[in-house]
């Protein structure tokens, strides 16, 4: 009862990532006081069904049992859960009571020999030294000359108990499922995403006429290899279709813009085309494709913006009106949400022509793949029917299974959950407004232990539409705070540039929104100036993504224990991974969120969370300064955030 991931009744599949341990639970009981075991065996995409993985008791609650599957290719898996009657594990219960006290002692040795002949004649064969053990056990449960003691101790030798459980008895069987799970691609998963506006990089100002040239794919291409430098995997890019010309935004959001002013890239479509056409100062797709091109040869995927919605200028205003919603005075309706008002932006309604749209979005989604496009960020898609993305995906993974979409949907948990159940890939998430000690641990649990079936979260530290008050207000520090929480803590997490120049001032105060938003203008950075002058975090998001890379452990979502420390500013947390070769990586990252004071405190690990023994000890090495310290289960910490408001704990060899 009560398994374990299963998403809609079992009608959608839970979300798993290729080298990902996926948690399978379930409560496992039965009648009378024989024991019991159960095991999960995953079957694959081809139908082939892998070996079976022991379930073990979980936490204190009686009969909840827990097993990890790891997917090793991607698409569409199912697994169930066998459950039986377990007459060894009955015999070593009731054997190791009986025989020491006298009763029934050659019954019991009897059992068990019958019990041990049926596992060496069983249908799975024993090896060589697996069938030595099991014989010496059937001698020494016939041998009565020898004493009770020793003949039990043979019995329950630690080696004869692993081949027991390598080759179990099953009686009574039963099997539940099987459930669905998708194996995604590593990406979906992990990864360090970056987003710039391509109109910014390579951007001039002429000094006489304060007249702008916007950059272009072809300017934009030089800005790659830093980003590629500070090791990022993704870079996102916001539209980049021609913008509208019919209520176009000027500066910060007003209505009275200049003859030059851009506009804002979400204001899709012009007289130059719609969705499935580039800005002309942006350049051609030949410039497009020579972009991405390029940004393969780095190691970088290209993200791009999909916003169903459009200028009021759009092709589709005209060629295709049902897209949209009119109005009792004949007017479209523009989008709003009050009090906000977008009146450059007509937003889709799907109740008209549904067919007509899920045709024309699945064309444009396949235009780009063509030109090298794997990942989409999606505007809003908690304003579109969810029915319609359950679609979508479906359609898209039919033919691309490695396109991945990550959903901006700050919104409420149940239509985030929900997109992520159809098939959305990755989530923003509230982490942006998540800043006491205790608000982040509640959501660490959240994310990694509670939603994460439904789906995987990218804790994005800003974007163009969100500067937190936290990082308004708190220095310099505050924006190694966030960072170094974000990338790791999640396993994906990004940046929106203008992060690493400390960029914080707010339109207004009170507001989360830029000043001089990029979204409405173009905006030129001095990036070597900041380089020379060091008046920059590259170096920082540099280390903390040469970090992520290193540590397999900061690589999963499911792996986070919370611990304690005396202080309610100072955070701690760890991930735990098993690494190919035998061993574990561990993690430890303690952080100061208090950005205007040094904190010191104790911090207290729970030592079997990071697979040590209570009294050990061992070498903790600070990954941000190479420093490195005798640490134990309470260990004393001072973090300035002057100087550096996070340990970044790699756990070495215990002493």
């Amino acid at each position: 009862m009560d398994v374990s991931p299963v998403v809609d009744l079992g009608r959608l599949s839970a979300k798993a990532t290729v080298g990902e341990p996926l948690p399978v639970r379930a409560t496992v009981f039965r009648e009378g006081h024989d024991q019991l075991a159960a095991e999960v065996v995953a079957i694959d995409p081809k139908g082939v069904r892998r070996d079976p993985v022991r379930m073990v008791a979980e936490g204190e609650e009686p009969n909840r049992y827990v097993a990890h599957v790891t997917p090793d290719v991607e698409g569409e898996w199912t697994f169930e859960i066998h459950s039986w009657s377990d007459p060894i594990a009955t015999w070593q219960h009731d054997g190791g009571i009986k025989i020491p006290a006298g009763v029934d002692v050659e019954l019991m040795f009897t059992e068990a020999r019958l019990l041990l002949e049926r596992v060496a004649a069983g249908e799975k064969p024993l090896d060589k030294q697996a069938s030595a053990l099991v014989a010496g056990a059937i001698a020494a449960a016939s041998d009565t000359e020898r004493p009770a003691a020793a003949r039990l101790a043979a019995l329950q030798d630690p080696e004869l108990e692993a081949v027991l459980l390598a080759h179990p008895l099953r009686e009574l069987t039963t099997v539940s499922g099987p459930y669905r799970f998708r194996a995604d691609r590593n990406r979906a998963l992990f990864g360090s995403w970056y987003e710039f506006f391509p109109r910014s990089e390579g951007a001039t100002r002429d000094e006489k006429t304060g007249t702008i040239t916007s950059g272009s794919f072809r300017t934009a291409i030089k800005r790659l290899d830093r980003v590629a430098e500070m090791g990022f995997d993704v870079l996102y890019l916001p539209p980049i279709h021609p913008i509208g010309e019919l209520n176009r935004k000027g500066p910060n959001n007003t209505l009275t813009p200049g003859p030059d002013d851009p506009g804002s890239p979400w204001a899709i479509g012009s007289k130059d085309g719609g969705h499935d056409a580039i800005h002309p100062e942006l350049g051609t797709f030949e410039d497009f494709d020579a972009f991405v091109a390029r940004a393969t040869e780095l190691g970088l995927e290209v993200a791009l913006d999909l916003a169903l919605q459009a200028a009021p200028d759009h092709p589709w205003v005209t060629t295709h009106p049902q897209f949209f919603t009119t109005r009792a005075d004949g007017t479209i309706a523009y989008a709003e949400n009050p009090p906000k008002k977008y009146q450059d932006i007509y937003p889709i309604n799907f109740d008209n022509d549904p067919n007509g749209i899920c045709r024309e979005v699945l064309r444009i989604v396949r235009l780009w793949i063509s030109h090298g496009i794997k990942i989409f960020r999606v505007d809003n898609p908690h304003t579109k029917p969810v029915a319609f993305w359950e679609w979508l995906l479906a359609e898209v993974r039919r033919t691309n299974p490695e396109v991945i979409f990550l959903s901006e949907a700050f919104t409420r948990p149940a239509m985030m959950h929900g997109l992520g159940a159809v098939g959305f890939h990755q989530s923003y998430t509230y982490f942006t407004w998540r800043n006491s000690k205790r608000e982040i641990e509640d959501y660490l649990r959240e994310v990694s232990s509670q939603s994460d079936h439904l789906m995987r979260p990218n804790f994005f530290v800003n974007t163009p539409d969100i500067l937190p008050t936290y990082l308004q207000y708190g220095g310099p520090a505050a924006f190694k705070v966030r960072a170094a929480l974000a990338a790791t803590g999640s396993p994906s997490w990004g940046v929106y540039a203008g992060y690493e120049l400390f960029e914080h001032v707010a339109i207004r105060p009170g507001a989360e929104e830029y000043l001089d938003s990029e979204k409405f203008q173009v905006r030129i950075r001095d990036w070597d100036r900041h380089d020379e002058e060091g008046t920059t975090l590259a170096p920082y998001l540099t280390r903390l993504n040469e970090i992520r890379r290193q540590h397999p452990a900061l690589q999963l979502l499911r792996n986070i224990t919370i611990h304690w420390s005396d202080d309610d500013n100072v955070l701690v947390f760890s991930k735990r991974a098993a690494l190919p070769g035998g061993g574990d990586d561990v993690v430890i990252t303690v952080i100061n969120l208090d950005p205007h004071g040094a904190r010191e405190t104790m911090i207290h690990l729970d030592m079997e969370a990071l697979g040590l023994s209570w009294h050990d000890s061992f070498v903790a090495h600070d990954e941000i300064t190479g420093a490195d310290w005798s640490w134990h289960q309470h260990n004393y910490v001072r973090l300035d955030p002057g100087y550096e408001p996070a340990h970044i704990i790699s756990v070495r060899s215990p002493r």
